[in-house]
């Protein structure tokens, strides 16, 4: 029987637990997958917490994006065949063995990638895509600061930000972290308490400041990027991973600057369009091997509290994956 992570009872990664559930027969309309592997996003963690704006009804079992091979089709379904190889968009449900959804869930895995890559794609750098594309519209030339450059969303962000032709400005916890994020194409690095990161950023743009801030990590970093960014600079809002951050706005009126909030998700839920469009993007990107996930960490099933923990104690560059 296939298997899937439970979550019962609202609470850390450790009180998750691995169960086996019978394989339903499809409806009208569906398409089950064999999930090859699973992507832990922080949205997962804080869902099974309870500490999410989307809260499922018990039990149920996280996971928003996967990465297997199409096993059956309802009749009725066109445009998909058993055997394609997949990229799965969830709300939650794909720490599973196998899933149950229609065609408009699934995605092409590039043939460039293998399953973890897949499974770790379309969240952080659709995420990315949206911040700089569609909220930011950020221009060749200007100077993007990208906020947690280790983890899965901050790289992604370094990749897209310097194929749009931005200069780019990576800060990280560790000098291993910024390794990677300037083999994947940033210009600089800033290691967080080498030095004030708002001192380094004047500094590297001969105080000038930047025009577009990346922000996954709020709190203290939110405000103190308010303090090195450029007349007409753009704020993207992407996560609150060190605390909500509190603005001061007599420093978003003294630059003249905007506080755009990001929800990659709810925006292409909004206007299909906008996601389809994303989605051709970024395909046609990692198809022609411009853009990848990051994968530092690939753990089995059992071990999904270890995988979350990796995410949490900031122990991952990149993206983790759950291998079925």
């Amino acid at each position: 029987m296939p298997r899937a992570v439970v979550c019962r009872a609202l609470g850390p990664p450790e009180d998750l637990r691995i169960e086996e559930f019978a394989s339903l027969p499809l409806q009208t309309g569906q398409v089950r997958v064999a999930v090859r592997a699973a992507g832990i996003n922080f949205p997962d963690i804080l869902m099974a917490a309870g500490e999410y704006q989307l809260k499922p009804e018990l039990p149920f079992t996280p996971g928003m994006e996967a990465a297997g091979d199409v096993s059956e089709i309802a009749g009725d379904v066109q445009g998909v065949k058993v055997g394609d190889r997949v990229i799965i968009k969830l709300r939650h449900g794909g720490y599973a063995d196998e899933v149950v959804v229609t065609p408009s869930q699934l995605t092409p895995l590039p043939s460039t990638f293998d399953y973890a890559e897949g499974a770790t794609f379309l969240a952080a750098h659709g995420t990315a895509y949206h911040a700089l594309v569609d909220r930011a519209r950020i221009r060749p030339g200007e100077v993007l600061l990208v906020h947690g450059a280790g983890g899965g969303v901050g790289l992604a962000a370094v990749e897209l930000g310097k194929l749009l032709g931005a200069t780019v400005i990576a800060a990280a916890s560790s000098e291993a972290k910024l390794a990677v994020a300037l083999a994947r194409g940033a210009d600089h690095g800033v290691r967080y308490g080498a030095e004030p990161f708002r001192d380094a950023v004047k500094r590297l743009t001969d105080g000038r400041g930047v025009d577009v801030v990346f922000d996954p990590v709020g709190g203290e970093v939110f405000e103190q990027s308010l303090r090195c960014i450029n007349w007409g600079a753009r704020l993207l809002v992407i996560g609150f991973t060190g605390g909500i951050g509190v603005a001061k706005t007599n420093l978003v009126l003294i630059k003249g600057a905007s506080v755009l909030g990001v929800r990659a998700g709810e925006a292409a839920r909004r206007d299909p369009a906008l996601g389809k469009a994303r989605i051709e993007a970024l395909l046609a990107w990692a198809e022609a091997g411009m853009i990848r996930p990051n994968v530092s960490h690939r753990l089995p099933m059992a071990e999904v509290a270890s995988a979350m923990r990796l995410l949490m104690d900031r122990k991952a560059i990149g993206r983790v994956a759950l291998m079925m």
